[in-house]
């Protein structure tokens, strides 16, 4: 594919899907950007939410390109793995609690987040209200918005690992460099739009929706950590219950002695998503897609450290070998759907 129609397949899948996937996993870092909004001056209300959302964005383009660039130069030896990317989703689990913390003024936190910057949100009282309130976003306010932009690579959705592959296909800098760029900027519109209404809400409103803006990056920030323990395995394997007749109607044994257990990723999540079938027996799983996107075209085995890239529509054959004894844990890329294959 040249470079023209790498751009276009970029910005397409950022523009039709992934605006409204990657707004999901990153609103969390998105709010912590325009957070500082709620405490500028009158006067700059309106153009202080603007000014963060272009410097997140700028800084999210950055990042992207950089990582687009290293993916087309060295292939999937630099894509992580589900570990790291479980990790990866726990720190940005603390981040945004962090970021919560700091809305609610919990004190120490706010220490911890605004030592080396300009002057604090509280500033407005006194005679920093004035012109030099209005001019504190290029010195310290642009430093959050910059960091946590660049920080989106850590916390890819599906179809920005569905980008990530087509750019690693391309085996190019220049390549793997227009497709993550031109999926960034295909999601641009609706981050975009996200971010300066939030700001300017916790502007006008002055602290009326903090509490309940905290409460839902709380409840963000432990959603992000349940998925992050998945894609690391660190979760308990045990739990969940197995239908006798899902088990019968999608494991099987063919004419050559080998376990075929089929799995369907679809949109909604797997069906099934619990399974029980043989240890000890030669297995190969199956996994159908059906108009499939986003997140759920990866399919993530932790306790292998794989990822299996899926087909829109097709069928895909991964080789288990003889699972011993126990439960085989399986998700998305982002771990939100969970399912698992029992070895009896």
């Amino acid at each position: 594919m040249d470079v023209a129609g790498l751009f276009l397949a970029g910005a397409g899948a950022g523009l039709l899907a992934g605006g409204t996937t990657c707004a999901a996993t990153q609103i969390g870092l998105l709010t912590g950007a325009v957070g500082g909004a709620a405490g500028a001056g009158s006067g700059s209300a309106g153009a202080r939410p603007v000014r963060q959302v272009s410097v997140f964005l700028a800084a999210k383009l950055v990042s992207h390109v950089a990582l687009g660039a290293l993916l087309g130069l060295a292939g999937g030896a630099v894509q992580p793995g589900p570990r790291v990317r479980g990790a990866l989703l726990a720190a940005a689990a603390a981040a945004l609690a962090l970021f919560a913390l700091d809305l609610l003024g919990f004190r120490p936190v706010r220490r911890l987040l605004r030592r080396g910057r300009g002057p604090s949100p509280e500033a407005g009282e006194g005679e920093g209200e004035g012109e030099d309130a209005c001019h504190a976003l290029p010195r310290g306010r642009s430093r959050r918005p910059a960091m946590l932009g660049a920080a989106t690579v850590l916390v890819p959705c599906g179809l920005t690992l569905s980008a990530e592959l087509l750019a690693v296909t391309s085996r190019s800098v220049l390549g793997g460099a227009v497709v993550m760029g031109a999926f960034v900027l295909g999601t641009a519109p609706l981050f975009g739009l996200i971010g300066v209404t939030v700001g300017r809400a916790m502007a006008l409103l002055r602290g009326r929706l903090t509490a309940l803006l905290a409460v839902a990056l709380l409840a963000v920030s432990g959603w992000t950590l349940l998925s992050g323990l998945r894609l690391g395995g660190w979760l308990p394997s045990g739990g969940g219950a197995t239908a006798a007749a899902d088990s019968a109607r999608f494991v099987r044994t063919d004419a050559s002695g080998t376990q075929v257990v089929t799995v369907w990723a679809l949109n909604q999540g797997y069906r099934p998503a619990l399974l029980t079938a043989r240890a000890g027996v030669h297995t190969v799983l199956v996994l159908r897609t059906r108009h499939t996107s986003g997140h759920m075209r990866v399919f993530t085995l932790p306790s292998r450290g794989r990822d299996v890239y899926l087909p829109a529509t097709g069928e895909t054959r991964v080789d288990l070998g003889a699972p011993a004894p126990g439960r085989m844990p399986f998700m998305c890329a982002s771990g939100h759907f969970p399912g698992a294959i029992t070895f009896r």
